[in-house]
């Protein structure tokens, strides 16, 4: 017994002259490697708690192990405990292919046996063939989330994490470039949905690291298991998935109120920004994000329970109550977008309809609350569920939820966003005006610029300054003014930030 020691290097030839050595208890050490010589003839080997070890060890250097105990269960794989052992299977069928009626014989067969045999025989007898399908009794042995070749263990779930990071990335860093491309003015509404399309492509950036991994040790997985768990990346990995989930979440519930702020104050004319206060609102949803994401950092390793850098819900109670309050938290947000939302809408019917000065983004933000909120319900089940021990849901599906219905949003959102709101085209297009622009003037002098540009750029940056009420007045007034206008004023000059797209 070696137990807790604070062994950290062991000499290879320590065991060497030791050949009746048959039980090794090397448990909560720090070794990082284990000597083989001499130890051909070990029954039993615990080397739980060395956290440092996390190659594998292979079985052709205990031939006679009975019994040994790991720190992690990738390295079982090595002594033939393979995934599929947390399944029951008949220890009587020697093949998977057996018909219903070879079952119903050797079941007879059972029976037969007890009748004819002392109880005691046929214990041995099952010990025996338990012991044949299993030599080497190995634990922690692996699981559903823990498998020995693959990390997804399914193709379902593999093309579903690829095209959700691919499009995640693709789809969110256009909305991004498209929104953020003007640096004077930009209004409320259009930030927070730059800001949403920002967050949800670090969203994407943890499931490109997550399917990375799995190509990378595809088939053989066991091998790099325990160093992935613990590795610093896990951890970045599982904060940026929870950061990006909370942040989306606390972002559109922003965009909700604001939404009806606008309204609200559009509708009285107002000449105040349409949500007081945002960028302190902003900063407010960031920490309180980063907080909850910091949370499993501080109180455990929960992003280090599986190589799926996530908590599991059907795991230790610690990891199923923060899922749970995850959940608590954010059906409170949905409930507060859909109370804000119901008020805006009853407060149109009653003919209020003309105040409201872009109903596209008031239709945008609507569709994103739907389509989140519906795919908030599986990852609400699945934590009551958890919370409740109901485990009849099956592994396969707890991972399909996890991997790809949790950052199903990531891709829906900037999607909608391009396919649905008028405003991306508009801003597409304008974006599209100003690189050609700049290729144009980035070989010409300051010289040679005509007082047309001149006057055109002028008038760009003239109007980007103009507020929303004011532009509203301005483009309301009648054409038989004879007033002149108080700067000048050409037909490519237009508010690219503030545009009026009216209800279809």
């Amino acid at each position: 017994n070696l137990a807790w020691n604070k062994i950290a290097i062991i000499d290879p030839n320590a065991f060497s002259t030791l050949p009746s050595l048959r039980k090794l208890d090397l448990s909560s050490n720090r070794l990082s490697s284990i000597p083989v010589t001499g130890l051909h003839g070990l029954t039993h080997l615990k080397l739980t708690g060395n956290h440092a070890l996390q190659s594998l060890i292979s079985s052709e250097n205990f031939p006679e192990l009975k019994v040994i105990e790991m720190p992690y269960a990738y390295q079982c794989c090595a002594f033939g405990v393979c995934e599929n052992v947390y399944k029951i299977s008949n220890p009587w069928s020697k093949g998977d292919n057996s018909t219903a009626e070879d079952l119903h014989k050797k079941d007879a067969g059972v029976f037969q046996v007890q009748d004819e045999r002392d109880l005691e025989d046929f214990l041995l007898d099952f010990e025996e063939d338990l012991r044949a399908l299993h030599p080497v009794r190995c634990s922690p042995s692996p699981g559903p989330f823990k498998l020995c070749e693959y990390l997804f263990g399914s193709w379902l779930i593999r093309i579903g994490v690829w095209t959700i990071a691919v499009l995640a990335l693709t789809c969110n860093a256009l909305v991004t470039s498209t929104v953020f491309r003007a640096a004077v003015y930009i209004s409320s509404i259009k930030l927070l949905i730059g800001l949403i399309a920002a967050v949800n492509m670090l969203m994407g950036v943890s499931s490109a690291v997550l399917a990375g991994v799995d190509a990378f040790t595809f088939g053989s997985f066991a091998q790099h298991g325990a160093w992935w768990e613990q590795a610093v990346g896990c951890q970045v990995v599982g904060f940026l998935s929870i950061f990006a989930s909370e942040s989306s979440v606390f972002l559109l519930t922003l965009a909700a109120l604001e939404r009806g702020w606008s309204v609200k104050c559009s509708a009285k004319f107002e000449t105040q920004t349409p949500f007081p206060s945002l960028r302190a609102t902003l900063a407010l949803c960031a920490l309180l994000a980063g907080t909850v994401a910091a949370v499993p950092l501080l109180g455990g390793s929960e992003y280090s329970a599986s190589p799926l850098c996530l908590p599991l819900p059907f795991g230790e109670p610690r990891a199923t109550g923060y899922m749970v309050a995850l959940v608590l938290l954010n059906s409170l947000c949905f409930l507060v977008m859909t109370v804000a939302y119901t008020r805006l809408y009853c407060h149109l019917e009653k003919g209020d309809l003309e105040s409201m000065w872009d109903c596209s983004m008031v239709k945008h933000v609507a569709l994103l609350l739907f389509t989140n909120c519906i795919l908030h319900c599986p990852v609400a089940f699945l934590s009551f569920s958890s919370l409740l021990n109901l485990t009849f849901i099956s592994p396969e599906v707890i991972k399909f939820i996890l991997l790809v219905i949790v950052p199903l949003p990531a891709c829906l959102n900037p999607l909608l966003y391009i396919l649905f709101n008028p405003h991306f085209k508009e801003d597409l297009g304008s974006l599209g005006k100003q690189t050609h622009f700049w290729t144009r003037s980035k070989h010409t002098s300051l010289m040679s610029i005509n007082s047309d540009d001149v006057e055109k750029q002028s008038c760009d940056s003239t109007q980007a300054l103009v507020t929303f009420t004011s532009a509203s007045i301005a483009y309301d007034l009648p054409s038989s003014s004879g007033s002149p206008p108080a700067y000048p004023m050409t037909e490519s000059c237009h508010l690219s930030s503030v545009a009026f797209v009216p209800c279809l």
